[in-house]
């Protein structure tokens, strides 16, 4: 059957970031909801108040798109801040070196679908405020070490 059953898919809270950026996603839970998938992801994304989905970055090779569900969280991109509440979308184009991410503010959890296109093979992840780099090939590592910063 292809209605998923929520309850039985585990609610993730890890992050293979590297200190002290792990700490400033503690509060964030994903759910796998793309089971079966193979042209793109989904994540059920819970955040805790005061939680962040991630640092800011953006992507060479994955289209992400974000649906808020509940709550209300804070879209932080290039441009500046956006209020995120429930039935607002948001899309970020692969490649375009915009870094983004949501931040909840409020007293109570933000909850949204997170769409990627899933490309780990060929995908590396850039996080412009901080020192820190994501490929396959490497994992998560300190952008200096590569000659950046």
């Amino acid at each position: 059957m292809p209605k998923l059953d929520l309850a039985a898919i585990p609610d993730i809270a890890r992050t293979g970031y590297l200190p002290p950026y792990d700490a400033l996603v503690a509060g964030r839970r994903n759910r796998a909801v793309g089971t079966g998938l193979t042209d793109f992801g989904a994540n059920l994304v819970t955040l805790a108040p005061g939680a962040m989905s991630s640092m800011r970055h953006w992507h060479s090779d994955e289209d992400e798109l974000v649906v808020m569900l509940s709550g209300e969280a804070v879209l932080i991109d290039d441009a500046g801040e956006s209020v995120m509440r429930p039935g607002d979308v948001a899309t970020f184009a692969k490649g375009v070196p915009d870094g983004h991410h949501l931040v909840n503010r409020g007293t109570v959890d933000a909850a949204f679908l997170a769409v990627g296109t899933d490309r780990p093979a060929t995908d590396h992840c850039t996080y412009p405020d901080v020192d820190m780099f994501w490929s396959e090939a490497t994992g998560y590592i300190r952008s200096s070490a590569m000659g950046g910063g």
